[in-house]
C-alpha cells in the first residue's frame, strides 16, 4: 500500500527535454535524491533491478507529472532526465513499443460492444456493488480445475509491476497498466479492440456502467489514475467522453476502484504524500482523503466528502526547522460498497500521516448516497499516526507514536448472516478480521485475530465471501537483513497462508499454511493479493508468484500455477510473470484472468496478463 514518491515509477507520454547531463551526473543525483528509498529496499519501493527494466520515458514521466512530482520539483529538467537515464541504463528515445502492433488488433477493431446486466461478468473491483469478490456464474468451473490451462498471454509494453484488477464484460477484458494504458481485449483471443492512454499509472479496476445520453443508452468504461484523474471512455471504442480531477493535492491519486450505481460514479481518493515525509525538508503533511460522487454522463461533481473535516494547519517545526502540518491522511485505499436497502455507501480508511490524530482514521465509514454526509464512523485503531519516515534511518518526520500503520486496504463487504442480521466484514493490516452491524452504527458483531500485523500489511487488499464464509489471505510479510548494499530483503520463510472464517461467528473453518518459496530468490510466501471466489473454490495469489485454488470445504489446494517465467504473447510484447499482489483474478464465462508482476514493494517484477480456460480452449 505504501507508494513512496521517491520510489514509484509509472509511464505516460514523454515530455522531451533537449538538454541532458552525463551518466556520472545522473549517478550523483540518484545518490542524493533517490538512494535513501531504493537502496534501502523500503516497503513497496521498486528495487534498482525493477527500475533498470523500465523505460527512461516512464521514469521521467513520474518525475515530471506523476507520483514524484512534489519531490522532484526542485530538480531541473536536465537533472530529472539524467536520473531517468541513469536508473534505467537507457537513453531517452530508445526503441520501445508503445502502440499495439497491427497484428495484435482485433479484426474490424474496435468492433461492437454489447453487454448484458445478467450475463457472465466480473465488473469492477469486487464483481458487484457489495464487494463480495464472488460470482456464481462460474458454477461448474470448480470440477474442471485440474484441466485449467493457459489459453493466451498479453504483454504490457515497457511496464513492470502490474496491479490493476481485470474486468470482464460483454466478451471483453478491460484492464489498466502501470504504464498508464487501458486496454479493451477480446476475452477469447486477447486481441486488442482499443487502447487508451491516461495521464499516469492506472491501478484501479475498470467499471462498466450504462448511462443515458441524448442518443440513447451507452456503455461507458470508468477508471482512475495515479494523478487523481477520473476518466469516462466509450466501452465500445475507447473514445474519451470526459475526464475530471478528483483532488488538486499534488500527491493525490486514485488507488481504490470507483463504484458505479444508478448513474453516479463514486470515487475514493488516496495519496502518496505519506512517503514524502522521508525528506526532512518536506512540510508533512496536508493531504486528506475523500470520497467523490460524479455524474456518470457528464463528470459533474455532485458531492465531495473529506474523511477529515478540517484543512491541515501549521503545528510545530521538526528538528530541521521545517514547518509541519496536520491533521492529514485518512486516505481511502479501496473500492466503496453500496447498500441499496438503506441508500448508503460504506468505505474503509487509512491512518493519519501527521499529528493530530482524527476519529475517522482506520475506520469503517457510512455515508448518505444522496448528500455524502457521514452518518457514522467505527474506528478500529485509535491514534494511528505514521508515515514512511518511520521506516527509514532518518526519522525526522516520523510522528512520536510511530504508527502502528494499520490502515484498511480491504473494502467492506456487505453480507447477510443466517439469522437475517446484516454485516460489514473486512480484514485490517493489524491482522484482525471484523464483522460490524451497519444497522446499528457499526456495532461490532465479532472480531478475530488471524495474524500478528505488520507495516507491510497482515491482511492487505481484500477478501471474498460466499453464503457461509469469508476467505482471507494472510500476508504478515517479513524482512531480513542481508549482507549487501540494499540492507534488507523479503523473508522467504515468513508468510501465513489462507483462512476460511464463518460469517456468522468468525469461527475458523479451516486454515491452509503457505507451501513456501523453495530456493527461489527474492521470494516471500506471503499472500497479499485480493482473494476471488466461485462456488466451491477460493483463489489466492502469492508474492512467490503462485496462483492457487482452494477447496472452500476443507482448504485443500486443488490447483497451483506458477506464473513466474517468460511468455509468448498474443501482442508480440516480451513479457514475464512475477509476484502476485494487489488485485486478484477475475472469473467469468469459463475463463480466469490475472495480472502477474507486482514489483512496487520490491518483489519479482513482471508485465503480463494471463488468461486461463479448461484445456486452454
Amino acid at each position: 500500500m505504501r507508494l513512496p514518491q521517491r520510489c514509484v515509477m509509472s509511464c505516460c507520454t514523454l515530455l522531451f527535454v533537449a538538454c541532458s547531463l552525463s551518466a556520472q551526473d545522473g549517478a550523483a543525483l540518484y545518490k542524493k535524491n533517490c538512494a535513501t528509498c531504493h537502496d534501502a529496499r523500503a516497503d513497496r519501493v521498486p528495487t534498482r533491478e525493477t527500475l533498470r527494466a523500465m523505460s527512461p520515458e516512464r521514469v521521467l514521466s513520474v518525475l515530471e507529472s506523476g507520483a514524484m512530482i512534489s519531490m522532484a520539483s526542485h530538480l531541473s529538467a536536465a537533472e530529472r532526465r539524467a536520473i531517468a537515464e541513469f536508473v534505467t541504463e537507457k537513453p531517452i528515445g530508445h526503441a520501445l513499443q508503445i502502440s499495439p502492433l497491427p497484428a495484435a488488433m482485433c479484426a474490424g477493431a474496435p468492433g461492437v460492444f454489447t453487454e448484458s446486466p445478467t450475463g457472465p461478468q466480473w465488473n469492477g473491483w469486487g464483481a458487484d456493488i457489495a464487494n463480495t469478490r464472488y460470482t456464481d456464474t462460474a458454477a461448474g468451473f470448480a470440477a474442471e480445475l485440474p484441466r485449467l490451462k493457459l489459453k493466451w498471454a498479453f504483454g504490457f509494453p515497457g511496464d513492470n509491476g502490474e496491479s490493476a484488477q481485470p474486468t470482464t464484460a460483454g466478451g471483453r477484458v478491460f484492464v489498466g497498466s502501470q504504464g498508464g494504458k487501458v486496454y479493451s481485449l477480446s476475452a477469447e483471443t486477447g486481441c486488442v479492440h482499443w487502447w487508451f492512454e491516461a495521464s499516469a499509472s492506472v491501478r484501479t479496476a475498470v467499471v462498466i456502467g450504462r448511462i443515458e445520453t441524448e442518443s440513447g443508452r451507452d456503455f461507458v468504461a470508468f477508471f482512475g489514475d495515479n494523478s487523481a484523474t477520473v476518466y469516462a471512455v466509450s466501452a465500445e471504442t475507447g473514445k474519451l467522453l470526459w475526464k475530471v480531477k478528483a483532488d488538486s493535492h499534488p500527491a493525490a491519486r486514485i488507488t481504490g476502484s470507483p463504484t458505479f450505481y444508478h448513474g453516479r460514479l463514486y470515487v475514493p481518493v488516496s495519496s502518496s504524500e505519506e512517503a514524502s515525509a522521508i525528506a526532512t525538508d518536506y512540510p508533512c503533511c496536508s493531504f486528506r482523503g475523500s470520497l467523490v460522487a460524479l455524474d456518470g454522463a457528464t463528470g459533474k461533481l455532485i458531492w465531495k466528502t473529506y474523511t477529515i473535516g478540517e484543512e491541515a494547519r501549521p503545528t510545530k517545526k521538526n528538528k530541521s526547522g521545517t514547518q509541519l502540518w496536520g491533521p492529514s491522511g485518512v486516505a481511502i485505499w479501496s473500492s466503496p460498497t453500496i447498500d441499496e436497502q438503506k441508500n448508503l455507501l460504506y468505505a474503509t480508511t487509512g491512518d493519519n500521516y501527521s499529528y493530530p490524530s482524527t476519529m475517522n482514521s482506520d475506520a469503517f465509514l457510512a455515508m448518505d448516497l444522496d448528500s455524502g454526509k457521514i452518518l457514522w464512523s467505527r474506528q478500529m485503531t485509535a491514534s494511528d499516526v505514521w508515515n514512511t519516515a518511520c521506516r527509514m534511518a532518518d526519522k525526522t518526520n516520523c510522528p512520536e507514536s510511530n504508527g502502528p500503520d494499520f490502515d484498511f486496504g480491504s473494502p467492506p463487504i456487505l453480507v447477510t448472516l443466517t439469522n437475517g442480521r446484516r454485516a460489514l466484514v473486512a480484514g485490517q493490516k493489524s491482522g484482525v478480521v471484523y464483522a460490524i452491524d451497519p444497522d446499528k452504527n457499526g456495532e461490532v458483531i465479532w472480531q478475530v485475530r488471524i495474524g500478528k500485523g505488520t507495516v507491510g500489511g497482515a491482511i492487505q487488499w481484500g477478501s471474498a465471501v460466499d453464503r457461509s464464509n469469508i476467505y482471507v489471505a494472510l500476508s504478515d510479510v517479513g524482512r531480513i537483513a542481508v549482507p549487501h548494499a540494499f540492507g534488507t530483503d523479503v523473508d522467504p520463510k515468513q508468510g501465513c497462508g489462507m483462512f476460511a472464517l464463518s460469517l456468522d461467528k468468525g469461527e475458523r473453518v479451516w486454515y491452509t499454511p503457505p507451501p513456501g518459496c523453495g530456493e527461489r530468490k527474492r521470494c516471500s510466501p506471503a499472500q497479499s493479493a485480493a482473494v476471488s471466489a466461485i462456488p466451491g473454490v477460493a483463489f489466492s495469489g502469492s508474492i512467490d508468484g503462485h496462483l492457487r485454488a482452494y477447496s472452500v470445504s476443507d482448504g485443500k489446494i486443488l490447483w497451483d500455477f506458477d506464473t513466474v517465467g517468460t511468455y509468448a504473447t498474443v501482442n508480440g510484447v516480451e513479457a514475464r510473470g512475477g509476484s502476485l499482489d494487489g488485485a486478484g483474478p477475475a472469473i467469468a464465462d469459463g475463463m480466469l484472468f490475472v495480472n502477474s508482476g507486482y514489483a512496487i514493494w520490491g518483489g519479482m517484477p513482471g508485465n503480463v496478463l494471463l488468461a486461463f480456460s479448461v484445456d486452454g480452449k
